[in-house]
């Protein structure tokens, strides 16, 4: 199963990307393919396709602000998170997610 990730912090810096990190890590841990975005100082980074949206079962919002370009993902079952929550615990925001789309 493919799912996406979007995270974004207020200073877009370290917790932007441990965010992505933890998110990528369990994604591996739980057998599944996972593309993670990040909005951070530098500019969005591992940008989201179209076509990676097209093959994906859900997105995970890691963001304390809002997700540049939002509208791509109407389509996506959509679990809006905190980057710290994707931090401590992202292997239950990935359960929570399929959950959903289930």
């Amino acid at each position: 199963m493919f799912i996406l990730g979007v995270c974004s912090c207020p200073a877009g810096i370290a917790h932007t990307y441990m965010a992505a990190k933890a998110l990528k890590k369990a994604a591996e841990k739980l057998g599944y393919e996972i593309k993670v975005e990040t909005q951070g100082a530098a500019g969005p980074e591992n940008i989201i396709t179209a076509e990676d949206i097209e093959r994906a079962a859900g997105v995970i919002f890691a963001a304390d602000v809002a997700v540049i370009n939002e509208e791509r993902f109407e389509e996506l079952p959509i679990l809006e998170a905190s980057v710290t929550e994707a931090i401590k615990d992202p292997k239950g925001l990935i359960e929570e997610l399929l959950e959903g789309v289930e």
